[in-house]
């Protein structure tokens, strides 16, 4: 079992520490048994805050120390001015030397980058504090307009409910798309966005049928199979390709064509985890036509190429 431990620093953002806790205790394998082992770790009692407000007081059966065998550790969100503790540091450079996974969700980027995990590499946090992480901690690639980043070992998220599509993100890493949808429905959560969605959407809510888009968005999804343009889509929606390019902006928070991407991808992970199909016809009923481009968006996007990620996921 995978053992995921959040660790409780003093003036932890209450929501943010129950995300993951939340997430992981809800995922569970094929065989319906908990994927997880989740600890909440914390060196004492400490304060747990809402906004920037002491809310109550937590303790925890273990301790900082019973993070450092974890998997995973995860650090939520704390009050960007406060410097964490040399042991926690300690701590979380030693379960990234030994090549455990850390992650962040929100302001916990400031501890992360506070040990030095995030020197050289491209990370975000909530884009009200990206400027004062990028001033701070100049050696770190800040992308404040993404959900979160994932640079295989290390993570981070952008605020609040992006701790959620990181969270899910990483059981589909670690268990696959059946099983991220599943804990998805178990938390009553739309399907994971992908992490390069822009923080800032205007209507974040999935387009019903009243939403002029929505049986755009549903004859999408029907015709994932076909060579689709921006000029098809479009004629569709009765509308310029400018304004549904505008529309779908405001809507979905990307563009026409990267959301059929992302559709088709995750077509093609169904389709690889539940059937046997050859890739020729794996690559025809996701869209991409070819295998040769259904493996260069996988390996792209996802990070390994169809088959390995077949051989990976198809018995989870």
């Amino acid at each position: 079992m995978h053992t995921v431990a959040i660790l409780a620093l003093e003036d932890v953002a209450a929501f943010d520490l129950t995300i993951p806790c939340q997430v992981f205790a809800m995922a569970h394998g094929p065989d319906g048994s908990p994927a997880y082992e989740v600890r909440v770790c914390a060196g004492r009692t400490v304060t747990a805050t809402a906004g920037r407000h002491p809310s109550f007081r937590i303790s925890s059966p273990y301790g900082l120390d019973d993070a450092r065998d974890a998997d995973t550790v995860i650090v939520p969100g704390v009050r960007p001015d406060r410097a964490p503790s040399p042991r926690a540091l300690r701590l979380i450079r030693e379960v990234a030397d030994r090549g455990g996974r850390v992650a962040s969700i929100c302001t916990g980027a400031f501890v992360l980058a506070k040990a030095g995990l995030l020197d050289g590499r491209r990370a975000t946090t909530h884009w009200m504090f990206a400027g004062q992480l990028a001033q701070r901690f100049p050696d770190v690639e800040v992308d404040p307009s993404v959900l979160f980043v994932d640079n295989g070992q290390i993570l981070t998220s952008a605020g609040v409910a992006a701790g959620l599509d990181l969270c899910l993100h990483m059981v589909r890493r670690d268990l696959g798309a059946a099983a991220a949808a599943r804990t998805a429905r178990m938390i009553v959560m739309a399907p994971q966005r992908a992490g390069g969605q822009a923080q800032f959407i205007e209507h974040r809510d999935p387009p019903s049928n009243t939403d002029h888009l929505g049986p755009v968005l549903e004859w999408m999804q029907e015709n994932l199979d076909k060579p689709l343009t921006v000029a098809d889509i479009a004629r569709r929606a009765a509308m310029s390709s400018r304004s549904l390019s505008r529309r779908f902006r405001a809507q979905t928070g990307t563009t026409p064509l990267q959301w059929l991407l992302h559709r088709r991808l995750q077509r093609a992970r169904e389709l690889l985890e539940t059937t046997d199909l050859s890739m020729e016809r794996v690559a025809r009923a996701a869209g991409f036509g070819s295998t040769e481009t259904l493996r260069h968006h996988f390996s792209r996007h996802v990070g390994t190429t169809p088959t390995a990620y077949r051989a990976t996921f198809q018995s989870c």
